[in-house]
């Protein structure tokens, strides 16, 4: 709360319509500095058409939009009726934001939001920052009629209306409002076409509603005596927060001398204030317009009971005294005005602000099924938990808390076309709420109620403006939804829509590059005589995507065999799709020199400019001979162990990545393979530790490798490799491995 402005460092500026002497002060319409007379008058007379609009159709705030030169961004010119503190969060909109004045002007239509609930719902960020109950309408300024070929302005209006206005404009507020557009529009129009179009300035301009009539002396003394002979205090607020007024009484409540309060914000001059709790009920009383009530306990030791009366010029309030022992009475609510319940905002904010990070985390659907399930159920009370999403026709459960799996399967499948509370939501895009099992049966008498909960939420995922499935959440008895839990509820809905469509989408790539990569690496590898051979594979435990590391065992006859080892760079479906293009390579030329086939597989992919590069071990054995030969491109080094030896690195001449120089030439060595011999090829996934030296892996790799009977198998030997990668630091990197042992006997593992 201490971000909030005082009145030294962004109070509101007079608005020019009731301030003559705005014309000698620029800076009071938001002018940018060095700005011609001309551009001066445009700014004040946008001003004053902005205050005007306000007025005209009744709305407590207004506020104005300008493009930037390319027309992507809109900047925030001028708000009326709105604090410094409100309106710097939206002083820039991108047009692609899923923001109504970006979507009024970018699709040249008009932008109603009726309530809070429709807000969460329709745009969730809205909500979640300023969960209050207000009206808005956005729309775009467009001259009448529309010059061609210049068309809009890129220009647009928003109002707010307080929370006590209805779900609808009446048809003199849409008037008002499309006539305040049209004035706009054509004012920019013409000062384009005057040659100085209107810019947006540095920092929006804050403009303040006409002031009421200011009271002679008489009038005054007598307002006066009126506040001082009320009970317990009274004090005021500018809608910065600022405290412009304020009774002794109220002084000696608070515990502060009059001096002391009068023109600082009551957060900094009392810091027992500075709480989310009574920065929440200020903020809603400033958006909304609508009273507040809340208690507050300063170190003296008694209870404050504190009631909030907004208007468009600021807040005044009531202050009195509360003992501790006493109940603390419902909050001071104007006669035709309902008193709504709503949850603690600094809750909501708490739980809305863990699950928002803790979705940003989320990966696949199961970690968007279980994240919302381990945060959301405990924190609003519910029992149960259902996602849904539609698929062909149908609504599938992609996960579930607090149900059975026999009642799950039960309700797995429904089709779309089917009236129920769970497929209300992908038709009409509107949540449900039942307060009872009576509510539920009235409204969906066909409905078989067999999961013993007494109150249901059924709230649509809506994602990229669509929906996409049902968020159920039931409670074991009655609850009784207030207007601002469900506003709440819904936004929530629309954090859990958006990072679930994101995982779906993700577990789609990631399913397909991983059947990509399973289809191009050998499902069977080739039996020789006296050769036990050995592969695994194990994706990363952490990434986006799967990676293009591969193995293969190519047969050239009953003697000789040749085997590649390799890593194509990056973690997505084309690293995949090269790791098959570098396998055909390299079987095209297997049979020939180690060197010649890497030379050759080199030249394929410098000429197909995959933007990747490739390492790679390739391995001649020829069993006969007892001999093999092996090149490397960049690769990490094999490990030989001979019979009753221990394993140590293979070094082999270095060799460029393939992919790189189309020119590269690489040098193999001959190294004997006896009986006993293993030959172990590996990608750096099995020895790469993040924080770890390479060749410390390595060497922890030939240590266990060493420690291993000679005799064992070389599949349990993989096995107990895979496993000790497995189980160490969470690994960022595939591991592909190959081990091929020469054996006296025939024996395939």
């Amino acid at each position: 709360m201490r971000n909030l402005p005082g009145r030294d460092q962004g109070a509101e500026q007079p608005g020019p319509a009731e301030h003559p002497e705005a014309a000698e002060h620029p800076e009071a319409a938001g002018t940018a500095e060095g700005a011609g007379p001309a551009a001066e008058a445009d700014q004040r007379a946008l001003g004053e058409a902005l205050v005007t609009a306000c007025g005209a159709a009744g709305a407590s705030i207004g506020m104005l939009y300008l493009p930037d030169a390319a027309r992507r961004v809109l900047h925030l010119a001028m708000t009326v009726g709105l604090s410094r503190e409100f309106a710097l969060p939206w002083s820039r909109v991108v047009l692609d934001d899923v923001i109504p004045v970006a979507d009024a002007v970018r699709d040249r239509r008009f932008v109603w939001l009726g309530g809070q609930e429709e807000t969460a719902r329709r745009y969730p960020r809205l909500g979640l920052v300023l969960p209050y109950d207000f009206a808005l309408a956005a729309a775009p300024l467009v001259p009448d009629p529309a010059p061609e070929p210049a068309g809009p302005t890129g220009a647009g209006l928003v109002l707010l209306w307080p929370g006590s206005h209805g779900p609808h404009l009446n048809d003199r507020e849409r008037a008002a409002v499309d006539s305040a557009c049209g004035r706009l529009a054509n004012f920019l129009r013409r000062a384009a076409e005057a040659g100085h179009p209107v810019r947006p300035p540095a920092d929006p301009a804050m403009l303040r509603p006409p002031p009421p009539p200011t009271p002679g002396p008489v009038e005054a003394a007598a307002a006066m005596a009126f506040i001082r002979r009320l009970p317990g205090g009274n004090c005021a607020l500018d809608l910065n927060g600022t405290i412009t007024f304020i009774t002794p009484e109220a002084a000696e409540l608070l515990g502060a001398p009059v001096s002391r309060l009068r023109g600082a914000l009551p957060w900094e001059a009392l810091p027992w204030m500075d709480t989310p709790v009574i920065e929440d009920h200020y903020r809603a009383a400033a958006i909304s317009r609508q009273p507040r009530s809340f208690t507050a306990a300063p170190p003296i030791g008694r209870y404050l009971r504190f009631d909030l009366y907004p208007d468009d010029t600021g807040i005044s309030v009531r202050i009195s005294s509360v003992a501790a022992d006493e109940p603390v009475p419902a909050p001071a609510t104007p006669t035709g005005v309902p008193l709504e319940p709503s949850p603690s905002r600094a809750t909501a904010l708490y739980q809305l602000m863990h699950l928002a990070a803790a979705l940003t985390e989320a990966v696949h659907a199961r970690d968007v099924v279980d994240q919302a399930a381990d945060l959301l159920v405990p924190a609003i009370g519910a029992q149960a938990l259902a996602l849904l999403v539609a698929e062909e026709q149908r609504l599938r459960i992609v996960g579930y808390r607090g149900y059975t799996a026999e009642l799950m399967a039960r309700y797995d499948g429904i089709p779309l076309g089917i009236h129920t509370a769970s497929t209300h939501g992908l038709r009409t895009g509107e949540p449900l709420f039942f307060a009872s099992a009576g509510e539920l049966a009235t409204a969906f008498p066909a409905v078989v109620i067999g999961d013993g909960m007494a109150a249901w939420a059924f709230l649509p995922l809506i994602a990229s403006s669509r929906p996409i499935g049902t968020l159920i959440l039931a409670y074991a008895r009655p609850h009784a939804f207030a207007p601002g839990e469900r506003a709440i509820l819904t936004s929530l809905a629309g954090l859990i829509a958006q990072a679930l469509d994101r995982a779906r989408l993700y577990d789609s790539t990631h399913q397909l590059a991983h059947s990509l990569q399973t289809g191009l690496l050998p499902r069977v590898l080739p039996s020789v005589p006296h050769l036990e051979v050995a592969a695994s594979y194990l994706p990363a435990a952490h990434g986006l995507d799967i990676g293009g590391d591969f193995y293969d065992l190519i047969r050239i006859d009953d003697t000789t065999v040749a085997a590649a080892i390799g890593d194509v760079q990056g973690h997505n479906v084309n690293a995949a799709a090269l790791m098959g293009q570098v396998r055909t390579a390299v079987h095209a030329t297997a049979g020939e020199p180690p060197a010649e086939v890497l030379a050759r597989t080199n030249r394929l992919l410098t000429d197909l400019e995959p933007g990747l590069f490739t390492s790679c071990v390739y391995a001649h054995i020829d069993l006969a001979a007892r001999t093999a030969h092996l090149a490397t491109a960049g690769h990490p080094p094999p490990l030989l162990r001979h019979a009753g030896g221990p394993a140590e690195m293979l070094h082999l001449p270095p060799g460029l990545l393939l992919g790189i120089d189309r020119d590269a030439s690489y040098t193999a060595v001959e190294i004997p393979f006896e009986p006993g011999t293993l030959l172990t090829l590996y990608t750096d996934g099995l020895v790469e530790v993040p924080g770890d030296d390479l060749e410390e892996g390595i060497a922890a790799v030939a240590a266990r490798i060493t420690a291993t009977p000679d005799g064992h198998p070389v599949r349990a030997l993989a096995d107990d490799l895979i496993d000790q990668a497995r189980a160490g630091a969470p690994r960022t990197d595939d591991i592909a491995l190959l081990l091929l042992r020469f054996a006296q006997e025939e024996r395939r593992t």
